[in-house]
């Protein structure tokens, strides 16, 4: 039976990141990148699409785990008959090549190890030739090869099309296991001293998370949020990708199976306000930067999402091979969201680069002139339907939450300019825009007889999507309005106080047009407990955020969705979008920085 996706823990070196299961198996790596081809993809297969289990001979789930404190350094401990062991996993950031390091350390009596190595190249697809090379185990297949070593030295044999250890660890006893990928035509990597990577790893992180800015009650869980998103940094550009995986599914046994392993520009005004706010400027220097090379360009050519270092071209594809997650088929690589027209991203750009702005940091030659023709391409293009931030496969509507970002692409403009007079604009053309898009959502997106907004023009459905509006500007919290949008969300988008996105059954598939439904959505979660507060309600916004404290899995992490009913997560893992959210709430209620 698959793991539960809450079973894994992260780990990764700022390049790319790989799950580690409860039972000592990691089942999800992809070298040398977030979006490279994986080599162990047993989380959307079997064992024999790769993996690599590293636990006490006959054991099952470990006794206990977590990361050694303010760190992404995992520590799993097994009791057994015959001793405890522990095994501490982790990936130093790398001067160039990747390296996975795993260290079995005795704590107790004598204990049996078994170590099973199956490298499957291609997303689990080739299996590579291995041979022995100067106290190394090489596994080569075209382009990619991996040296496998340990310290001290380890007999290995291979069996059953993968590389098998068995020895005996005893108190005090220290064996390290060092994997390390590299392009097979290079010759050997250099080699690292792990245990000095761990040192090196385990004081990098600590003196990273103690730059945090915030002392408030739920420290542990902003702390264990940013080092979640450090972790999903791709640090050559500064991009952030959405989550490590593709296709985890968002309904067990369904189709709503997506690649996130790109950098979406609708978490860029979050992450850069939660990062300006907690004293990261440097990591948010780094991402608006990444936003506006990601960005240049014809307007009429920007996506929701871009690749690590900005690349366009992103294919969707399905893995006929992989069986998917508990057999939720297709696999997909790629994301074919990425030719959407969603109006919204630029409300969201022009937004992150006027809270760049606000919060100190210089601005990047050109932003400006961006953000004018963005003026120029909405002031032609706002009234018209589009895919909006759900990214629906179904036909374009006139969605709501695009208008009211439109809106504050024109607000965050005059406001800009009211600034700064220096700078060239149509100050009076974008004051119009901006009255003309509030006059229209405010006639066409409000629905009298519903008593909210609602999700497109035309439609009585709901969207948590317009649990923003406070958040934007576009209404006070206390408009009437608004007050009843939050009322009517939680009254019928909730499934035991957690948020749905929107409608769910039949009303659910016309809206996006794929069958299936999915779980409730955390970031919305945390929208809904941001508007509580705002709207006057912070005891009821508190208990909701602590509630969804509660779902982290035991080291503090979130996947996209949760499952009331079967108390479990869903979707990709762990995912940018509802740390964020985390972290932006936590400030909210503590009055420690905007609300995202």
């Amino acid at each position: 039976m698959a793991a539960l996706i809450e079973d894994y823990a992260l780990i990764g070196d700022l390049q790319t990141a790989a799950l580690v299961g409860r039972d000592g198996s990691i089942d999800w790596l992809c070298l040398p990148r977030f979006d490279s081809p994986a080599c162990f993809a047993a989380l959307l297969g079997d064992e024999d699409n790769g993996h690599w289990r590293l636990a006490p001979a006959g054991a099952g789930t470990c006794t206990r785990r977590a990361y050694l404190q303010d760190s992404l350094v995992l520590q799993s401990v097994w009791e057994t008959a015959g001793g405890t062991v522990k095994v501490t996993d982790f990936m130093p950031q790398r001067d160039r090549a990747p390296d996975l390091v795993r260290i079995v350390e005795g704590v107790s009596g004598r204990v049996e190890m078994l170590g099973v190595l199956r490298l499957r190249f291609d997303y689990g697809a080739i299996v590579p030739w291995v041979r022995r090379t100067d106290g190394h185990r090489v596994a080569v297949a075209g382009p990619d090869s991996a040296w496998l070593r340990s310290e001290p030295e380890v007999p290995t044999r291979g069996e059953g099309r993968s590389t098998r250890s068995e020895f005996t660890v005893g108190a005090g006893e220290k064996i390290a296991f060092v994997l390390t990928w590299h392009p097979s035509h290079e010759p050997r990597p250099a080699l690292i001293d792990p245990h000095e990577a761990l040192d090196h790893s385990l004081a990098d992180w600590r003196a990273w998370a103690g730059r945090c800015r915030y002392r408030g009650p739920y420290r542990e869980a902003v702390v264990r949020s940013l080092l979640t998103l450090k972790a999903l940094t791709y640090a050559p550009t500064g991009g952030i990708v959405a989550a490590p995986t593709t296709s985890l599914p968002e309904e067990i046994g369904g189709v709503r199976n997506w690649d996130y392993r790109y950098c979406w520009l609708r978490d860029s005004t979050l992450t850069l306000n939660s990062l300006l706010a907690l004293g990261y400027e440097d990591e948010a220097r780094a991402w608006r930067d990444w936003l506006v090379r990601a960005v240049a360009g014809d307007p009429a050519d920007l996506q929701t999402m871009y690749g690590l270092a900005g690349e366009r071209r992103l294919p969707e594809t399905e893995l006929p091979w992989l069986a998917g997650y508990e057999r939720s088929y297709p696999v997909r690589t790629g994301n074919g969201a990425v030719s959407q027209l969603q109006l919204d991203v630029y409300g969201e750009v022009v937004d992150s680069l006027h809270a760049a702005r606000e919060g100190g940091l210089r601005a990047k030659p050109h932003a400006w002139n961006i953000q004018r023709c963005f003026l120029d391409f909405l002031r032609e293009h706002w009234r018209e339907p589009d895919a909006g931030l759900w990214e629906v496969r179904g036909p374009r509507r006139h969605f709501v939450h695009s208008k009211v970002m439109a809106w504050v692409a024109a607000d965050r403009a005059v406001r800009t300019l009211e600034a700064d007079a220096t700078l060239d604009g149509d100050l009076d053309g974008w004051r119009t825009l901006r009255e003309e898009i509030h006059r229209e959502v405010c006639e066409k997106g409000y629905d009298a007889g519903r008593g909210a907004f609602v999700q497109s023009y035309g439609s009585t459905e709901l969207d948590a999507a317009t649990l923003l509006i406070p958040r934007t500007g576009f209404l006070p919290p206390d408009d009437p309005r608004v007050m009843a949008t939050v009322d009517a969300v939680r009254r019928e988008l909730t499934d035991d106080g957690f948020v749905r996105r929107y409608g769910d059954g039949l009303a659910h598939t016309a809206v996006d047009g794929i069958s299936g439904t999915e779980g409730t959505f955390l970031a919305c979660s945390f929208w809904l407990a941001d508007a509580l507060h705002l709207t006057g309600r912070p005891k009821e916004a508190r208990a909701l955020f602590e509630r969804l404290l509660a779902v982290r899995n035991d080291v503090g992490l979130l996947a996209e969705e949760y499952a009331p009913g079967a108390g479990r997560q869903l979707g990709n893992f762990p995912q940018a979008f509802s740390h964020i959210g985390l972290v932006g709430t936590a400030l909210l209620l503590d009055g420690a920085g905007p609300a995202h």
